[in-house]
C-alpha cells in the first residue's frame, strides 16, 4: 500500500491499493477496473437488449465482490488475448474472461480460487469427427492465446490451426465451412447447440486445474482480498444460485 501527501492549505491523502489503474470518483469512492473479452455467454456478454451493456456470470460476480470491498467496478472490454498484458502493464486492476490458471498464465499472474469447473469439446457440422485421430488434416478454429489453442496444439498437432479473437467470429466460420471444427468450452457451447441441433461435440480428455478463476499482478494484496470474499460467496451458495441463473439464461442474438 502506497501514500501520497500534499501539503498546504488543503490537505489530502490518497490511498491506492494494488494496481495503479485503480482510480476514485468526486466522493473519494474507489473503482477497480476489470479486463473482459465480452463474448463468451454467459460469462461475459453485451447485452444488446439493455443499451449495449457487458453483463453475465462473471460480471455479476466482480460487481458483487467489487462492492463488498468498497469499490465500485469499471470494465474494460478487449480481446482475450491482450488481457494479461492490459494487466500487468497496470491498465487493469484484474481481469474475468472465464480463464483457466494454466502453469504458463501463472508466472504472469497471480489467480482466484477456480469458482467454476468446466470441460473442453470438439465441437463441428461433421458427424464423422468424433475422435482426435479423425482431425489430422482438419482445420480447427480457436480463440488466440486461450487455454482451448493450447490443447488444440498438444492434443490435434497434424490438424491446422486457426486462431482468431472472438469466439462468435470461430462459430462464423464453422457454420459456412471455412473450419471444420473448433475447440470451446462446454458451458460457452451450450449456447450453439441451443440454437442449432446440426452441431456434432465429443469430450477432450485433460490434465491439470480446470475451470475458471480472476487473475491479479503478482504479489497484489488485492487477490487476496477479493479471494476471500469469493470463497464466502462459494460456501453460502450464491455462486451455485448464479450458475443456475446465467447458465439456465434463453440464449439469444
Amino acid at each position: 500500500m502506497k501514500k501520497w501527501f500534499l501539503t498546504g492549505a488543503l490537505v489530502m491523502s490518497v490511498i491506492v491499493l494494488g494496481a495503479c489503474s485503480q482510480e476514485t470518483t468526486g466522493e473519494e469512492k474507489k473503482t477497480l477496473v476489470m479486463g473482459t473479452s465480452a463474448d463468451y455467454f454467459p460469462y461475459e456478454f453485451v447485452d444488446t437488449a439493455n443499451g449495449d451493456a457487458i453483463v453475465g456470470f462473471d460480471i455479476e460476480i466482480a460487481e458483487t465482490i467489487s462492492e463488498r470491498l468498497g469499490y465500485e467496478l469499471k470494465i474494460e472490454d478487449m480481446d482475450f488475448g491482450s488481457l494479461l498484458g492490459a494487466l500487468n502493464a497496470g491498465r487493469v486492476d484484474f481481469v474475468m474472461a472465464g480463464m483457466t490458471p494454466t502453469e504458463e498464465r501463472k508466472q504472469n499472474a497471480a489467480f482466484s480460487d477456480i469458482y467454476l469447473s468446466a470441460t473442453n469439446l470438439i465441437m463441428s457440422k461433421d458427424e464423422s469427427l468424433q475422435s482426435i485421430e479423425a482431425l489430422a488434416g482438419k482445420k480447427i478454429g480457436v480463440q488466440t492465446a486461450s487455454i482451448q489453442e493450447n490443447i488444440a496444439k498438444e492434443q490435434a498437432p497434424d490438424a491446422e490451426l486457426v486462431s482468431l479473437n472472438k469466439i462468435p467470429e470461430i462459430v462464423q466460420e464453422l457454420n459456412t465451412g471455412r473450419i471444420d471444427a473448433m475447440v470451446i468450452e462446454d458451458t460457452v457451447a451450450q449456447k450453439y447447440l441451443d440454437q442449432d441441433q446440426g452441431f456434432y461435440t465429443f469430450a477432450l480428455k485433460e490434465d491439470g486445474e480446470k475451470g475458471s478463476a480472476a487473475a491479479f499482478k503478482l504479489e497484489d494484496d488485492l487477490r487476496d482480498q477479493f479471494n476471500d470474499e469469493l470463497k464466502k460467496m462459494m460456501e453460502s451458495g450464491e455462486i451455485d444460485e448464479l450458475t443456475k441463473k446465467w447458465f439456465s439464461m434463453e440464449p439469444t442474438e
